[in-house]
């Protein structure tokens, strides 16, 4: 009897999933109206402008077949070119971010000095300004080439921003836990890694994944040293066909797709994380 007592009050109570159905009904319905009036406005301001669209000339922007054999075009190998960039300078990002923030949680007082004082400096100058130090300055007398001077700017960028999430992530943990792994004899190495980071992780990835975001993003300013990645080619085809709504709308198109589906394997991380371990 007290079985079945426990299971009926933890059922919920009657019309409750239909109120809830409802109420995501509602939500979605709403959504769709915003949607819509965005899209009318946009097609109002489209018609005003007497805009004549020209989608079937975008196909060679991606491709053309000649003799049986594919030739990519602009925006593809911009497309490739950017994501070699942003997933390079991303996990540089990430292990810049991990040792700074080590750095700043040692208890040495030089290596706190250097990490506070790369985060500050970083973070207090423009990107730009820092790629021009980089490209003109440091990649001179280090002898790297353009591209991995655009993907070592990012990397010190972004960095110093994963240092601060990285950081924040690992003082989340119960100072028991640090207590306990030094009290059972890890090594600092072994501490972080079988008890801090993985308990940490779930605090880490979600602002870790906007980093990443801005990472994509922020790879478009590597066009002023000549790199020709998915903004350039945009621009490019812009000046060359004048067709700007067209590439403009395909380029956010792309980062779109780029950023969504880095979300969604964030997510996809996630949730293996968050499952119980046997």
């Amino acid at each position: 009897m007290n079985r079945v007592l426990a299971t009926n009050r933890d059922r919920p109570p009657v019309g409750f999933n239909v109120w809830r159905s409802a109420g995501i009904a509602w939500q979605i319905a709403q959504a769709l109206v915003v949607f819509a009036a965005l899209g009318w406005l946009v097609w109002r301001g489209i018609d005003a402008m007497d805009y004549r669209w020209q989608w079937f000339r975008v196909e060679p922007f991606f491709y053309r077949e000649i003799d049986g054999e594919i030739i990519w075009g602009p925006l593809v190998r911009g497309l490739i070119l950017t994501i070699q960039i942003s997933a390079i300078a991303g996990a540089l990002a990430i292990v810049i971010g991990f040792l700074t923030a080590l750095a700043r949680l040692s208890g040495s007082f030089a290596g706190r000095v250097l990490a506070k004082a790369y985060l500050e400096a970083i973070r207090n100058t423009p990107l730009l300004v820092q790629l021009f130090l980089v490209y003109f300055v440091l990649a001179p007398i280090i002898g790297i080439e353009r591209f991995w001077a655009g993907v070592l700017c990012l990397a010190l960028y972004e960095g110093s921003f994963a240092a601060e999430i990285i950081r924040g992530g690992l003082r989340g943990i119960d100072r028991g836990q640090y207590e306990a792994a030094d009290a059972v004899g890890l090594t600092a190495w072994d501490k972080y890694r079988y008890i801090i980071v993985p308990q940490s992780m779930p605090l880490i990835l979600p602002p870790l994944t906007g980093l990443l975001i801005s990472t994509i993003k922020h790879s478009a300013i590597v066009s002023v040293i000549a790199l020709v990645e998915l903004t350039t080619q945009g621009l490019n085809l812009v000046s060359n066909t004048f067709m700007a709504f067209e590439v403009w709308f395909i380029v956010a198109g792309i980062y779109l797709a780029l950023t969504v589906s880095l979300s969604f394997a964030v997510s996809l991380l996630e949730h293996y994380l968050s499952k119980p371990k046997r």
